[in-house]
């Protein structure tokens, strides 16, 4: 008889346990299929619209970085050009001084 007692003390356990793990799963299982797909649409909603804020933060920064750029492009161009032309003329005067009064024959 003591090996039923055993076994009878066993069964009582395991449907015992079952009884409290189903219990549990009810109380802690996700939601339905239609919350869930609901709050799936809702998070996606929110994250479009957050890659759309940033995708204009991001599009207003690189423009002003494009203005930044052409305009120290143009700065950089413009002095060039006038150094360039000052160099252009102080080469001009250094070659003119340093011409030969007389033809050389070879």
């Amino acid at each position: 008889m003591s090996d039923h007692d055993d076994f009878g003390a066993f069964l009582i356990g395991f449907i015992v346990g079952g009884v409290a793990g189903a219990v549990a799963a009810l109380l802690l299982a996700p939601q339905s299929g239609e919350d869930t797909r609901a709050l799936i649409k809702d998070k996606s909603i929110e994250l479009r619209d957050k890659a759309a804020e940033q995708a204009e933060v991001v599009a207003s920064k690189a423009n002003e970085f494009a203005d930044q750029a052409k305009t120290r492009g143009q700065e950089a161009y413009d002095s060039v050009k006038t150094h360039g032309q000052e160099a252009i003329e102080n080469v001009k005067k250094t070659v003119a001084r340093k011409r030969p009064t007389t033809p050389t024959t070879e």
